[in-house]
């Protein structure tokens, strides 16, 4: 079955960078969508990110736009986030998710994910 597990979480400034990575198994030749998700205390869990596994299409909620890319490489079975210019806005936990089949809209909607990472823990310190 497919499992998903994500690194690369920590503190850092504000201004700075941090790299997420996901690695997933069990996605064989079905097709998905890989996306990230964050949930900050209280708050509901948000759309950042997705990409389309086999074509490489990529979507971004406007929080995340011109900071933030999302990529995969399919050879090691692993997707990105790059996340330049962080604020401490963008603390929360962030989720690695996937979706069957391929997704043509603006954001990847939260019931439309099948499979879910544990999390990792982002703070951005003022």
């Amino acid at each position: 079955q497919v499992q998903l597990v994500e690194s690369g979480g920590g503190l850092v400034q504000a201004g700075g960078s941090l790299r997420l990575s996901c690695a997933a198994s069990g996605l064989g030749s079905s097709t998905y969508t890989l996306a990230w998700f964050r949930q900050a205390p209280g708050k509901e869990r948000r759309f950042v990110a997705f990409v389309h596994w086999n074509g490489g299409r990529t979507s971004y909620a406007d929080s995340a736009k011109g900071r933030f890319t999302i990529s995969r490489d399919r050879p090691k079975n692993t997707v990105y986030l790059q996340m330049n210019i962080l604020t401490p806005e963008d603390t929360a936990i962030y989720y690695c998710a996937a979706a069957p089949g391929s997704f043509f809209g603006d954001s990847l909607p939260v019931a439309s994910v099948a499979h879910w990472g544990q999390g990792t823990q982002v703070t951005v310190l003022s």
